[in-house]
């Protein structure tokens, strides 16, 4: 189930991968082509979205409700899918940011259900 809400991800424009992964680093499931290592992809994830969550715990900015990575030739997007789980998706640099917010929240939460 989680696998075909991955792979819906993919019809939105933009968006090249998808993965859901716990907190703490490890794949439940993927939708990466190419190069991508899904486990890699995972991990380094994971780890991105718990330093931005020390960091906002720090200022007392309150939590975290998405972290966004721009770089030279994609996105890089990372939201909780429950309490114990992540959805991240990597996008093409031009993609349309305010359509794939929508449709990764909307996965986020289907996820979420699913891992209850």
């Amino acid at each position: 189930m989680i696998e075909e809400v991955l792979s819906d991800l993919r019809k939105v424009g933009g968006i090249n991968a998808s993965a859901a992964v716990t907190r703490d680093g490890l794949l439940i499931a993927s939708d990466v082509m190419g190069e991508i290592d899904a486990e890699t992809f995972a991990a380094m994830t994971a780890t991105m979205t718990g330093a931005a969550e020390t960091a906002m715990s720090e200022v007392k900015a309150g939590d975290v409700r998405r972290v966004i990575v721009e770089g030279e030739s994609g996105k890089m997007i990372s939201i909780g899918a429950g309490s114990n789980a992540l959805l991240v998706v990597l996008t093409d640099p031009e993609a349309p940011l305010g359509l794939i917010l929508l449709k990764i929240g909307e996965a986020s939460r289907k996820i979420a259900k699913l891992l209850e």
